[in-house]
């Protein structure tokens, strides 16, 4: 009987920390797919891009998803928007708890005439 209960406890235990591990993985995520409107598109050079704007703000949202996953960063600027080209980058920065500054790179890893699939690095 104590076995059988050990077994149990080890066993969901074990299912806990791996359901736990999964939501890590999702909510950690740093890519995101943005629409092209009329609210979120501006020209850099002439070339259609994500506003600046939401660039940062997204970024700043998805930096620091949970307590054990990267740091808090606020105030994330983006120098100009990021062109809707696959392969584009631009580098934000935002700041630390600490107030240091971050360099935050993004980079456009698809991109079609409706849309902008984007990540950056943490």
């Amino acid at each position: 009987m104590q076995r059988k209960f050990l077994v149990g406890a080890v066993g969901g235990a074990a299912a806990v920390a791996a359901v736990l591990g999964v939501g890590t993985h999702l909510l950690s995520g740093t890519e995101s797919t943005t629409g092209l409107d009329r609210r979120s598109t501006e020209s850099v050079g002439g070339q259609k891009a994500l506003a600046a704007d939401i660039v940062a703000g997204r970024t700043e949202s998805k930096y620091h998803p949970l307590p054990w996953v990267g740091a808090k960063v606020s105030g994330v600027t983006c120098p100009t928007g990021l062109k809707a080209v696959a392969g584009a980058t631009v580098t934000c920065t935002g700041k630390k708890s600490d107030g240091k500054s971050v360099d935050i790179p993004v980079t456009v890893v698809k991109a079609t005439s409706e849309s902008v699939t984007w990540k950056f690095e943490r």
